[in-house]
């Protein structure tokens, strides 16, 4: 049992009690504690918290053309597509993931079936409706605002709906044809200046989408709490700026990189000297102190949903140990979504969500992928049954 960074605790045992751990321990003591009517789950393998995508979008379909397909969906067959996307994160290990970009507040309504037992899923932590301006990087989502007002008016629309976190495209990106490329700033200072203030007015954080070098500086010198994909481009390469750098460190920012399941095929794509250029950003931060946390983008172009795993080898290419790695798709990744005092670790009082597999991941990250079992909130689903919990 993972009971800490690099941490095992052999023959361990945890009690749960309804959504919750009640105790952690050896297994002959919460055996005693638990008290023989209560029912046991014997299992020979390791037991870790459930792992955390930091970065997906349930409402996209991870196909060739994903911006398309949701297009041409309508909203009642949109969300039954959602519903089992959140089946196939749960069956992979992932027991929380944060949604990134919807559409008409589905992921929120998919969130509430989920935390009402009535889906199975992760915990979503849900967005809403990303900011962009008009003709913007994900425009198509429905969040196209201009000018401070109307920017925290957004803000106070996804709160209202239950957004537990606010979504800001702060450069483009490649998903959105005739868009910003993904180098470019879209929001002035102050209109991202007033969507931070507005959401952290009322205690929620805000991810911040930024490829651009000078998009990642107005978002850092704005104040958001993560910065996705993070990638330091510039209209004529790369271009980490050290200061930027530091101050994301100094003010414990949260980078998630957003690694594709596929990343190896990068090399292809741009070519190996630019796919290593970018690989080795990733390092830099790294080496720096940054603090990474794991996400997959899971939605867009060649990301499926059951690809957080695969995603996790970049980190192992890259050089970082296993027990950071793990470190990253749970505890740091809790933390920064503001859930490190009831996820991303096994101890009591944090919710049960646990991940059972065959093997062991500090040797083999590989071992992630042999899912024996996952408990979400206290439910046991099982990757043979897809569609209802035990």
């Amino acid at each position: 049992m993972l009971v800490g960074s690099g941490t095992y605790l052999d023959d361990g045992a945890v009690l749960i009690d309804g959504d919750s751990i009640a105790a952690v321990g050896p297994r002959a003591q919460i055996e005693e504690r638990a008290g023989a009517e209560v029912p046991r789950f014997a299992f020979s393998g390791t037991v870790l918290p459930g792992l955390i995508d930091a970065h997906v979008h349930l409402a996209f379909d991870g196909g060739a053309d994903p911006v398309a397909t949701l297009q041409e969906s309508t909203d009642e067959t949109l969300l039954q597509d959602m519903r089992r996307r959140a089946g196939q994160l749960l069956r992979s290990g992932v027991t929380t993931a944060r949604d990134l970009g919807d559409r008409g507040g589905l992921a929120l309504r998919l969130a509430g079936e989920v935390a009402d037992g009535r889906t199975p899923g992760p915990r979503i932590v849900s967005a809403g409706t990303p900011a962009t301006p008009p003709g913007g990087h994900c425009h198509f989502l429905g969040g196209e605002v201009s000018g401070e007002a109307e920017v925290r008016e957004l803000v106070r629309r996804n709160l209202a709906a239950g957004a537990t976190v606010i979504k800001a495209m702060v450069t483009g990106g490649g998903l959105t044809k005739e868009g910003p490329r993904s180098w470019q700033s879209q929001f002035s200072r102050e209109e991202l200046a007033a969507l931070v203030d507005e959401a952290h007015r009322a205690g929620v954080p805000v991810a911040a989408h930024a490829h651009g070098t000078d998009g990642i500086a107005t978002a850092v010198e704005a104040g958001v709490d993560t910065l996705e994909h993070c990638t330091w481009m510039t209209s004529d390469g790369l271009n980490l700026r050290q200061d930027v750098l530091k101050q994301i460190i100094d003010r414990g920012i949260a980078v998630c990189p957003a690694v594709s399941p596929h990343w190896q095929m990068l090399p292809r794509l741009f070519g190996a000297e630019r796919a290593e250029a970018m690989f080795d950003l990733v390092r830099q931060m790294a080496e720096a102190g940054a603090k990474l946390i794991a996400g997959t983008d899971a939605g867009v172009q060649r990301a499926g949903f059951d690809g957080l795993v695969p995603a996790l080898s970049f980190y192992a290419h890259l050089g970082l140990p296993n027990a950071k790695i793990i470190d990253m798709a749970t505890a740091d990744a809790a933390d920064a979504l503001g859930l490190g005092g009831t996820a991303g670790r096994i101890a009591p009082g944090y919710r049960a969500d646990l991940l059972l597999v065959d093997g062991d991941p500090l040797a083999d990250l590989d071992a992630l992928k042999a899912v024996e079992a996952v408990f979400a909130a206290g439910r046991r689903y099982e990757s043979s049954e897809p569609s209802a919990w035990q």
